[in-house]
């Protein structure tokens, strides 16, 4: 299966960067939504706590991203977007509700991560220019940047977004690799082991795989789909393999960032993080400044990369819920109403200084917390939604799971639900007791 699989990759590739893009792409922007800061953060604490035993375990989460956003495109290629069928099934007053609720995680996702980007800024200004501009002044400016490039042709940001996650990639693979790992002991970690039942191993066990299946992508890649012209069973194919290299390079990242942190950082003693800020300041004491530079450089560029499609998310989804047929899912095609949302979203996540100073929670708490809330709300509502949408005659028709797809699926939807009942306490009352 694996050789035809290859054979198809040969006798029907790209044979131009255009046509790359033309067929492909659509999973890089998807992939760069999920590696931000808060992913940085979860594969350091990964290195630093456990080495290299849960290399495995991100391995799982990108299949399950490539699970779920394999069901959301079938969902948007043989049915409708999922923000339609949503509509479709709970009414303009429910859809809007339900929508609305889960629309304040992407909100969250875009304090946390101005707020992430104002910080690294600040310390990197602070380390290489000896300029201090306080990360409260940037935050502000990272969201009328993120509004600005939200709205230009999809086509300019899919380029933007693809290779700023081949540099960001690059920039943690040359970390690793001079780190000089074992390779013995890091290929040992490719290999499921009890590590994971450890303390604290389960927990970061769920965070890992709740960053990699990231819920606004459920309902981005069925409304998407009509951006690469896939109809219909024939373009199953470039899909599926569009969403191969895209989680590819995203795991690879991820891997890069838990080898290098494991490699420098426990040996020294070091096993927990201040902030995602830490594992650049210390790998300045061992590799050198440039080290430093480079791994605060690709988190700055990670976050900044998730802003803008969470963010399309809600501007998108809303005007579905209210009935609106999306005009084009190119954000300089759709309706104005879109742009409006989107820039108004994209402005709001800029007062990210607001939730410090008022809400008592720092940066870090941000990064930590606000993604949990949408691993608490946001995703198991969209798992569910997602499973019922692929499982729907009246959507899908003749294109509905099988019985092994669906035994597969369910644990997407499964785990979603355990991940909430199990944290719901905890995360919001950390967000309302003034963080951690």
């Amino acid at each position: 299966m694996t050789g035809m699989f290859l054979k198809q990759v040969a006798k029907e590739g790209p044979t131009s960067v255009s046509e790359f893009f033309e067929r492909f792409g659509l999973a890089f922007v998807m992939v760069a939504s999920y590696i931000g800061s808060g992913t940085v953060f979860i594969m350091s604490t990964a290195g630093v706590q456990f080495g290299y035993a849960l290399i495995w375990l991100v391995g799982l989460a990108v299949l399950l991203g490539i699970m779920a956003q394999d069901m959301s495109a079938r969902v948007g290629i043989f049915g409708d977007s999922l923000g339609q069928f949503t509509r479709r099934k709970f009414g303009k007053s429910g859809a809007t509700g339900l929508l609305g609720f889960i629309s304040i995680g992407c909100l969250l996702w875009g304090l946390e991560l101005t707020a992430a980007v104002g910080l690294g800024t600040q310390i990197l200004l602070e380390s290489v220019f000896g300029v201090s501009i306080n990360w409260m002044v940037i935050a502000a400016g990272t969201a009328v940047l993120a509004a600005g490039i939200g709205v230009l042709h999809y086509q300019i940001i899919e380029y933007l977004m693809t290779a700023m996650m081949v540099l960001l990639f690059a920039g943690f693979g040359i970390v690793a690799v001079v780190s000089d790992p074992d390779p013995i002991a890091v290929a040992a970690g490719t290999l499921p082991n009890s590590d994971i039942l450890s303390p604290n191993g389960l927990t970061l066990a769920a965070a890992i795989l709740g960053t990699t299946a990231l819920w606004p992508n459920f309902f981005l890649e069925s409304l998407f789909v009509e951006e690469k012209g896939w109809q219909d069973t024939s373009d199953l194919f470039d899909m599926r393999l569009d969403l191969v290299m895209g989680y590819a390079l995203g795991g690879l990242a991820s891997v890069a960032i838990l080898i290098a942190t494991a490699t420098v950082l426990r040996p020294t003693g070091v096993t927990e993080l201040s902030s995602f800020i830490t594992p650049g300041r210390a790998l300045t004491d061992v590799l050198g400044t440039w080290a430093m530079l480079l791994f605060l450089g690709g988190t700055l560029v990670a976050a900044f990369n998730s802003i803008i499609p969470i963010l399309w998310c809600p501007a998108y989804i809303l005007q579905e819920a209210r009935g609106k047929r999306i005009r084009s899912s190119d954000p300089q095609e759709a309706r104005r109403s879109f742009r409006i949302l989107f820039v108004g979203i994209c402005l709001l996540s800029g007062l990210s200084p607001l939730v410090h100073i008022v809400g008592g929670l720092s940066v870090l708490d941000m990064i930590v917390l606000f993604p949990a809330w949408n691993g608490v709300f946001g995703l198991p509502i969209s798992a569910v939604l997602l499973f019922w949408a692929v499982n729907d005659s009246e959507t899908m028709g003749d294109h509905q799971n099988d019985r092994w797809i669906n035994v597969a699926n369910v644990t997407l939807v499964v785990l979603a639900i355990v991940l909430a009942v199990s944290s719901t306490q905890d995360v919001i009352g950390a967000i309302l007791g003034g963080g951690l």
